[in-house]
């Protein structure tokens, strides 16, 4: 019987894959999944006090609580594999002054990131566009992702929930099992069809970490950091607030080397029913020497309801004698 795969982190959905998935610690071989099992695979960033990444831990040095109780790890790795990344970038008419130095932080990201990712742009103002053309949903040429990026003449208002809800839809038809979304904004949204409660429902249930970069005018009545931040914490993923804009390059490095040397931590989840449910989620992380480490991780997920087993015919089977 194949069962579904919730994937968190980087992943956070019910999704049936082909691969198989190693019970063991990573090797040179890149981390793969399977559809054979019900599991939870969470996508986890580990740093030191000053920032650094830590990327040579083992198995033994992550515990998983899942609503306070201790998991057991089931498996793990920590490879660089391809990822889908989408960079939504804020075109609207308060960027104008900062554009230039936006499209140029996103190609740092590119130059810093996996070459074999799948990459794709957005562009948000009053209307939300994809950069690429129809015929080109993802790429890694970084040609094409700079012409992308050349969106013109930034005008408008700003319709962030419309992009992120537009950014996730596409992220899914990504063939990486891992997915990350990079948005860049000045503002809070003002000019969207879709509100934040929606928003951040797709958030939830989404499979994206999402890595967020607030640009804000001191006196922009319109500049929402507290979502940003949210967007952030509830994927798994950082939110950053330069002082000066020249910084926002070095953050895009910085977060393309996030995305590469993330860990995948996987557990079984214990149902108590057939009921769907909020899972909350906390990773703890331990180095030689007790040194302090800081984890990123999704902090919940929605269980789904458990789904019927398939009878022979394909159809929901049924219990009989009772």
């Amino acid at each position: 019987m194949r069962r579904e795969i919730l994937i968190l982190g980087l992943a956070v959905a019910v999704q049936a894959l082909s691969a198989q998935v190693p019970a063991v610690e990573a090797s040179g071989q890149p981390f793969k999944l399977s559809a054979t099992a019900e599991l939870v695979l969470l996508d986890v960033s580990v740093k030191d006090a000053a920032g650094g990444h830590i990327s040579n831990l083992g198995k033994d040095s992550f515990k998983v609580y899942e609503n306070g109780k201790l998991q057991e790890i089931t498996h793990f790795g920590s490879d660089d594999v391809p990822v889908t990344v989408g960079l939504v970038i804020d075109t609207s008419g308060s960027m104008r002054p900062k554009y230039a130095d936006v499209v140029t932080a996103a190609l740092v990201f590119i130059g810093a990131s996996n070459p074999r990712d799948e990459v794709f742009v957005v562009n948000f103002g009053d209307h939300v566009s994809s950069g690429l053309p129809d015929s080109v949903p993802f790429t890694a040429d970084v040609r094409q992702l700079r012409k992308a990026l050349s969106f013109g003449t930034p005008a408008g208002r700003t319709a962030l929930y419309d992009a992120i809800l537009f950014s996730l839809h596409h992220l899914e038809k990504g063939k990486c099992e891992k997915k990350a979304l990079m948005l860049v904004s000045d503002g809070g949204d003002n000019s969207s069809v879709h509100g934040s409660e929606e928003a951040m429902r797709v958030v939830r249930e989404s499979r994206a970490t999402i890595f967020t970069i607030g640009i804000f005018d001191a006196n922009d009545e319109d500049r929402d950091p507290g979502l940003l931040r949210r967007l952030a914490r509830v994927s798994g993923g950082e939110a950053f607030f330069p002082e000066q804009l020249p910084a926002v390059d070095g953050i895009c490095r910085q977060i393309a080397s996030d995305i590469r040397t993330r860990y995948t931590i996987g557990y079984v989840p214990v149902r108590s029913g057939g009921q769907g449910s909020l899972r909350t989620i906390r990773v703890a992380a331990s180095a030689p020497g007790g040194r302090r480490l800081v984890v990123h991780t999704r902090t919940s997920y929605a269980l789904p309801p458990k789904l019927p087993m398939a009878g022979p015919d394909g159809g929901a089977s049924r219990k009989q004698g009772r």
